[in-house]
């Protein structure tokens, strides 16, 4: 595991931003990008959409997301999906949301499972994934407690209730099968896990992704946790 500690949240998603988009024009193909919603990524996303980026050959998938009406502000693609290029660089078709309006949750996740397939190969291996770092040492959808942490037959899976709202979202599967792992990290309320993260606690559902592959772009506030002699190594 990569750390870069960065001075504040904007340094910090400015970097993550850029990598992502150095990541996609390496690639010199179709380019899977997963992305995590909530406050914390809005900026990276922001940012993304200022990049040199490949847009005709990126598809961008869902890490996760809330099972809400479509339109809702709960979520997370209602969040990030303005926030993308407009004007057609990135082609409609190629944003494809969770279907979390089908009544039946399960159906979904195996409508979203199979899309992965048709976008990555089977089994699905996503290009970048990007996540966050909840405070109870989530990420994605996968909370302490619920068995979907311990999913290993389903690529994508629905949750248990968690703050008000079942969610679908990726497993550690296909999370760990990803060419690259992206962590945004910021704010002083995520400096333990942070240190839990970087020291390799699997006693956490981030614990439990995949380090060799993965690069941490953290700000200050959530690096105080750390001993300075550990920065950057993993």
């Amino acid at each position: 595991m990569k750390l870069e500690v960065h001075p504040d949240a904007e340094s910090a998603s400015r970097k993550a931003a850029a990598h992502i988009a150095r990541c996609a024009r390496r690639a010199g193909r179709r380019f899977v990008l997963a992305l995590s919603g909530g406050e914390t990524p809005r900026r990276m996303v922001a940012l993304l959409a200022e990049e040199a980026v490949p847009w005709g050959r990126v598809h961008v998938v869902q890490v996760d997301e809330r099972i809400a009406p479509a339109g809702s502000g709960e979520r997370n693609v209602t969040g990030f999906a303005p926030l993308l290029p407009p004007g057609g660089n990135l082609p409609p078709a190629q944003l494809h949301a969770m279907p979390v309006e089908n009544p039946d949750a399960e159906s979904a996740a195996r409508r979203y499972a199979t899309a992965l397939e048709r976008l990555a190969g089977v089994p699905p291996v996503l290009d970048l994934v990007h996540l966050g770092l909840g405070a109870d040492g989530h990420t994605a959808s996968l909370v302490p407690g619920d068995p979907v942490v311990d999913c290993v037959e389903r690529d994508v899976a629905v949750t248990r209730s968690y703050q008000g709202y079942r969610r679908l979202t990726l497993t550690l599967p296909v999370i760990n099968r990803t060419r690259q792992i992206v962590w945004l990290v910021t704010g002083a309320a995520k400096a333990p896990m942070l240190a839990r993260l970087v020291y390799g606690d699997s006693t956490i559902p981030a614990g439990r992704v995949a380090r060799e592959r993965a690069t941490v772009f953290a700000d200050r506030a959530a690096a105080v946790a750390l001993r300075e002699g550990r920065l950057g190594a993993g």
